[in-house]
């Protein structure tokens, strides 16, 4: 059942080339609007071309999101798909970087991180379409702010799983082809201290340094990491005071919490969001929370995951899992209950850094894999 799929798409190698090729030179910041807006259309006429019913969500801030249709519109439960249009990449760096094809490697900015699972999207629907397969009803979700943080668009994608048996996420593969099973949740706070200003040599005593009092909160946040417990707290940022000769009023840090359980999150987001001042006549405030919770290895997770070995299996390769340490929208999905399948896209290497790739000969077959996912879920 999955070799005729496969032999299909293997035909249409070098046309998912071309299309990776033409994503990849259509630059999609997360920051540029009109940027990620023209590659949506783009995409948006591929998926229609595939047989798709296509709409756009739109965003103020953010580049509009790309909603698709498939499949057999009768059933009360659907197959939701997440991917995003936006990359980490600013425009310009293709000029520095430009799409190229050596040794069967494709390179480029954002060939891995996700345009190639784009594309696998576009030709498991035209596989399933030109194979005659019938399947559930199927909603893709392709965001454009994922790489931000998905602001504009987690009620959208939350909505959508709550109706769906199951989610699949096309970011990409570990770099040994494994699928993501599991990924720490994440998330973001900001700690802002007020001191007391006084001049450093003729008053230095009526002072209180807010620099003085950040130092003591970041020794006291980085001792909450616990790497049995897979753990992290960093303070990435500190900016404070104005002189060298002033007691400093002012100080601000960024501080990125890694965690592996939603009741870890829940605990350590409490800490934080409580800390207090440790130097009298201090004054602090903490903002943020959880961006995103742990995806856990749940047991429905693990029966997702089972599966997709087996169609693997049949399609010729042997699919494995592992963990990620950052997050994506499949964090949300998971959160909420529903078998959540990350890492879906072809092997490759290199996300947001300037080695990014992806290995032209995995497309064919991991887009089979995602046409058998969508078919027998």
């Amino acid at each position: 059942m999955s070799l005729d799929l496969l032999s299909w798409l293997e035909g249409q190698g070098d046309s998912m080339l071309d299309m990776l090729k033409r994503l990849v030179e259509m630059e999609s910041p997360s920051t540029d609007k009109v940027a990620i807006d023209r590659l949506g259309l783009v995409f948006a006429e591929e998926l229609g071309a595939s047989g798709a019913q296509v709409t756009h969500l739109s965003a103020d801030r953010h580049g509009n999101h790309v909603r698709a249709v498939a499949g057999d519109a009768s059933g009360d439960k659907q197959i939701l798909v997440l991917g995003h249009l936006d990359t980490v990449w600013e425009m310009g760096t293709l000029q520095a970087m430009p799409f190229r094809v050596e040794n069967g490697i494709a390179y480029g900015p954002g060939t891995f991180d996700m345009k190639a699972g784009l594309v696998q999207l576009v030709f498991a629907l035209r596989a399933l379409r030109e194979t005659r397969r019938r399947t559930r009803r199927i909603i893709a979700l392709i965001n454009s702010d994922e790489e931000t943080g998905s602001e504009s668009s987690r009620a959208d994608i939350e909505n959508e799983a709550r109706r769906s048996r199951a989610a699949l996420v096309l970011e990409p593969c570990l770099p040994d082809g494994s699928v993501k099973t599991f990924r720490k949740g994440v998330g973001v706070f900001e700690l802002h201290v007020k001191g007391r200003p006084a001049h450093a040599g003729l008053d230095h005593a009526k002072g209180v340094s807010a620099i003085e009092e950040i130092s003591r909160q970041v020794q006291l946040l980085h001792r909450m990491t616990d790497y049995q417990k897979g753990i992290t707290v960093n303070v990435g940022t500190i900016r404070g005071g104005t002189r060298s000769n002033v007691v400093a009023a002012e100080a601000h840090a960024e501080i990125d919490i890694r965690v592996s359980t939603v009741a870890d999150a829940e605990e350590i987001e409490k800490k934080i969001l409580l800390l207090r001042p440790i130097l009298k006549g201090a004054e602090i405030k903490v903002t943020g929370g959880i961006d995103r919770p742990p995806l856990e290895r749940s047991p429905g997770v693990v029966d997702l995951y089972q599966k997709a070995r087996a169609l693997a299996a049949e399609i010729g390769f042997d699919l494995t899992e592992g963990s990620a340490g950052g997050s994506s929208d499949g964090n949300l999905t998971a959160a909420l209950g529903v078998p959540t399948l990350d890492g879906l896209g072809p092997m490759g290497d290199g996300a947001h850094a300037e080695s990014e790739h992806v290995i032209v000969s995995d497309l064919p077959r991991r887009t089979a894999l995602l046409a058998r996912l969508l078919e027998t879920l």
